[in-house]
């Protein structure tokens, strides 16, 4: 995972979430509907929903619109269209491998978007199975490490079932089984400790590391997939090289 802290940093700073906070509300809503669906509107037993919710909340957005996306996926209200999860794979440029996790109303408008923006960049759209071989599916934690020791965080992270432990770039990255997921999320809660980031993710067996600019050009098209409106997450295997960064700073 090294340097991919270091880019969501810097996405940050240049605002992409502020300039689109419509769309972010969108992709909350979405989240939140989903999962209460598949678990339930409880946040106390619904860690998923709680999760998502405390995202939702330090984007500010409204309680009611979060109160009315637990709703639509409870089934108590019936706004909206019928939302569901799908995940696209395929190849970016120099055939960085790449899977697309998106939640949407439409899957005909959702993958005719993901395949042009996939052929632009030069990549192409893959089969069901061509690219999700190349990852697997786990627990993710991303901790700020600031006012946090690391000896605390790694003791409480193998207790709670972890894998791996690290510190980069300013935070603490903790990768566990999914099924360690909930009871991680509890310690966690329980110490008072926040994560950033907190999930089920795709994460690479391997990275491919690529030339400075071919890197970037990678990052850009990865970028250019996270802006549609039913992505939600993208997992790639492209590894973030220390130049990469420093050409992305530069611009």
């Amino acid at each position: 995972m090294s340097g991919h802290n270091k880019w969501s940093t810097i996405k940050r700073k240049k605002g992409a979430e502020d300039a689109k906070r419509g769309q972010v509300f969108t992709r909350l809503a979405r989240e939140i509907a989903l999962v209460a669906r598949e678990s339930g509107g409880d946040l106390d037993t619904n860690v998923r929903l709680r999760l998502a919710v405390d995202r939702a909340r330090a984007q500010n957005m409204p309680k009611d619109s979060i109160d009315r996306a637990i709703k639509r996926g409870t089934g108590e209200s019936k706004e909206g269209l019928v939302i569901e999860e799908v995940m696209y794979e395929g190849y970016g440029p120099n055939g960085v491998a790449i899977l697309i996790q998106c939640l949407t109303e439409n899957r005909n408008r959702t993958v005719a978007e993901v395949r042009h923006l996939l052929t632009r960049s030069g990549g192409t759209m893959g089969e069901a199975g061509s690219v999700a071989w190349q990852f697997r599916r786990v627990a993710y934690f991303s901790i700020p490490s600031k006012g946090h020791n690391f000896d605390n965080i790694l003791e409480l992270a193998v207790e709670g079932g972890a894998d791996d432990v690290t510190e980069e770039d300013g935070y603490f990255e903790i990768i566990a089984p999914v099924e360690s997921f909930k009871l991680l999320s509890d310690r966690l809660r329980a110490a008072n400790i926040q994560a950033e980031e907190a999930g089920l993710r795709m994460i690479p067996n391997q990275e491919m590391e690529l030339p400075g600019e071919a890197t970037v050009k990678a990052m850009r098209a990865i970028e250019a997939l996270e802006e549609l409106d039913d992505v939600q997450n993208v997992f790639s295997n492209l590894k973030i090289s220390d130049e990469a960064i420093a050409l992305l700073e530069a611009e």
